[in-house]
């Protein structure tokens, strides 16, 4: 790997992961990312109900599937497959996924390996604001119309946003999240997560699917940035369900921990170390 060739920016965000990892500020975004602004109820159609939602989702899903599976052909994106399709049953009548967040692919990748397990064809997305609101391009196009579900920091949306949350669930719909929140790139190990996606996943009396995707070097080719190309794995681990004896708080926590001990474990076993981070205390 030749150093003169890295790209500034990747090697700007993977020292703000390292200083991050060893305050402990998992949580915190790595990218430089400009500030969102707020994105208002009018502003999103998150059951996707206007025809001209249908349409851009139409194009966009079409665009989307095609520029990936160029990425594929090209060996740009690189799957070597995946584990646990037992665990799929789980999809059966709505369900929340979970997945480390470590690219822009990685949501691709859960739907590519997962496409033919949907009862219904669509794999919602939940996003943050600034991804919806923010790019510019073909990016944009896909982030604003490709199933997506953006959070924002406007009260009235999120209301909207929960509510539309709920509808999709309990119609089967399958919703993916990141519960570890911001992307890390190419960062192997899982974080600790967020309760919130869990809470959602409780409120709705519907299973938690946990994904871990694993990374491996590329031996021979580097990347637009000149860094190694991933190779990319799948894990499907057990789903998780509510127990609604426990109520909202204290069940929701239980899901959340039982899913970061089975990526965890997961990790472990694909890394053969522990999982440790090098937080200076």
């Amino acid at each position: 790997m030749d150093e003169t060739k890295l790209s500034k920016d990747r090697q700007e965000v993977l020292d703000r992961i390292k200083e991050y990892e060893a305050k402990g500020w998992f949580d915190k975004d790595v990218e430089n990312d400009p500030e969102a602004p707020p994105l208002k109820p009018e502003d999103v159609d998150y059951l996707c109900e206007k025809f001209s939602s249908k349409l851009f989702r139409r194009i966009a899903n079409f665009v989307g599937d095609h520029y990936y599976l160029r990425l594929i052909k090209k060996e740009i994106l690189v799957i070597d497959g995946m584990e646990g399709e037992e665990h799929l049953h789980a999809l059966a009548n709505g369900a929340i996924l979970t997945c480390n967040h470590f690219s822009a692919f990685d949501n691709y990748i859960v739907f590519h390996c997962l496409r033919k397990h949907f009862p219904l064809k669509y794999l919602y997305k939940i996003i943050r604001e600034g991804n919806y609101t923010n790019f510019p391009g073909l990016y944009g196009f896909l982030f604003r119309h490709c199933d997506t579900l953006p959070l924002s920091s406007n009260r009235r949306t999120m209301i909207n946003f929960m509510s539309a949350v709920q509808t999709l669930l309990k119609r089967g719909e399958s919703i993916l999240i990141y519960p570890e929140q911001g992307m890390w790139w190419n960062y192997r190990k899982p974080r600790p997560f967020k309760v919130g996606g869990f809470k959602i996943a409780y409120r709705a009396g519907v299973p938690v699917l946990p994904i871990f995707i694993s990374l491996k070097h590329d031996e021979t080719r580097l990347d637009e940035n000149g860094y190694p190309v991933q190779r990319h794995f799948l894990h499907v681990l057990p789903p998780i369900y509510p127990d609604l004896s426990l109520g909202e708080k204290v069940g929701a926590q239980k899901m959340c921990d039982e899913a970061y001990a089975l990526y965890k474990a997961k990790y472990e076993q694909v890394y053969g170390e522990p999982l440790v981070y090098a937080v200076k205390e």
